[in-house]
C-alpha cells in the first residue's frame, strides 16, 4: 500500500493555486467537480481511469504525446491548426482541453454530457480542405476514432511509464472504460483494448506524415509559460518525455528519433510522477469528485502495487 502525501500549508497553498490556474481557462467554463452531491460520473470511482487521471504530471506528458500523434494525421492537423487559437494563444486552449478531459472522467454525468454536446456543436463548424486537397470535418467518426485512440494512449502510457506500471488487464479495462464517452463524442470505432489500439495504429499508419507543424507545436510546449514558475525549468524535460512515449515507428515518420530521453532523465521523471501520484490536493478534480461521491479525499491515493508488464513500442 502507498501512503498519501499531505504537504505543510505553505507548500500546499502554492500547489493548490497552481492546480487551480491550470484548470481555470479564464472564462465561464470552469467546472465545480464537487457538485451536484452524489451524482455519478460517466466513469465509476473504482475505474482505472479515475486513478490514471488524478496525476497532473502524467496528464501533461500524455497530453503532449496525444497531440503529437494527432498532428501526424493531415486532416486532424489542418483542423486543429486552422480552426483553433493554439498558435497565437496556446495556454487558454490547453486549459480548456485539460478541463474537458477531466470533466469526462470526474465531472457529474449531467455536467459532462452537457459539455460534450457543446463541443460537438462547435465541431460541426470545423470543416475544410487540407493543403493537399483532402476534405475533412471535425465530427467525422474516422477522425474522432483517431483522436480518441491517441488521447487514450497518451494518458495511459504516460501513467504506465512514468508513474506506476499497469497490468495488461488494467490497460484493457482502461480502454473499455472510455467507450461510452467516445460514443457521446461520435467516435463509433474507438479502441476497446490495447489490441484494438494496435489495429487502429496499423490501419492509420499509411495516412500519417511528417510536418513542420509538429515541430512548431513542440517549440510552443517547451517555451509557453504553462507550468507553475517553480516547475517551469522541468517543462523542456517533460516535453521530451512525451516525445519518447510516441511509438517508435511514428517517431521515425515524424523525424523525432533524436529526441529520446537518457535513462537517468527517464528515472527523474518517474520519481516525480510517483511523488505526484501520492500528493493529495483539494483543487484536484479527482479529490473534488471523490468528495462529491461521499468518498474520502485520499480514496484514489491508496492502492496496491501492480505487476509490471511490457509497453507498446
Amino acid at each position: 500500500m502507498t501512503t498519501p502525501i499531505i504537504l505543510p500549508w505553505p507548500f500546499r497553498s502554492s500547489l493548490e493555486a497552481a492546480t487551480w490556474a491550470l484548470l481555470a481557462p479564464g472564462d465561464r467554463s470552469y467546472i465545480d467537480f464537487s457538485r451536484p452531491a452524489g451524482e455519478a460520473a460517466l466513469v465509476s470511482p473504482d475505474s482505472v481511469s479515475w486513478r490514471v487521471f488524478k496525476n497532473p504530471l502524467s496528464l501533461f506528458i500524455g497530453g503532449v504525446t496525444a497531440v503529437i500523434m494527432e498532428l501526424a494525421e493531415p486532416r486532424v492537423r489542418t483542423g486543429v491548426w486552422e480552426h483553433t487559437t493554439f498558435r497565437v494563444d496556446p495556454i487558454p486552449r490547453l486549459r480548456r482541453t485539460g478541463l474537458a478531459a477531466m470533466a469526462t472522467i470526474y465531472g457529474a454525468r449531467s455536467t459532462a454530457e452537457a459539455m460534450i454536446t457543446r463541443v460537438r456543436r462547435m465541431h460541426d463548424m470545423v470543416a475544410g480542405t487540407t493543403p493537399s486537397g483532402e476534405a475533412y470535418c471535425a465530427n467525422d467518426p474516422e477522425l474522432l476514432n483517431w483522436v480518441h485512440g491517441t488521447v487514450a494512449y497518451g494518458f495511459l502510457q504516460a501513467y504506465h511509464a512514468y508513474v506506476r506500471p499497469l497490468s495488461q488487464s488494467e490497460r484493457d479495462r482502461y480502454y473499455a472504460e472510455g467507450i461510452p464517452t467516445a460514443g457521446l463524442y461520435g467516435a463509433t470505432g474507438a479502441p476497446t483494448s490495447e489490441a484494438d489500439l494496435e489495429m487502429l495504429f496499423d490501419a492509420t499508419a499509411g495516412q500519417l506524415e511528417r510536418s513542420d507543424i509538429v515541430f512548431e507545436f513542440l517549440a510552443i510546449m517547451r517555451s509557453a509559460p504553462i507550468l507553475p514558475l517553480l516547475l517551469r525549468p522541468t517543462q523542456h524535460l517533460l516535453v521530451r518525455a512525451a516525445v519518447d512515449l510516441t511509438p517508435r515507428w511514428l517517431r521515425t515518420i515524424l523525424g523525432l528519433n533524436e529526441h529520446n530521453l537518457h535513462a537517468w532523465e527517464a528515472e527523474v521523471v518517474r520519481q516525480a510522477g510517483a511523488f505526484a501520484d501520492r500528493l493529495v490536493l483539494e483543487s484536484n478534480p479527482a479529490v473534488q469528485a471523490s468528495r462529491r461521491m461521499r468518498l474520502p479525499a485520499d480514496y484514489l491515493y491508496v492502492h496496491q502495487t501492480p505487476i509490471a508488464t511490457n509497453t507498446l513500442s
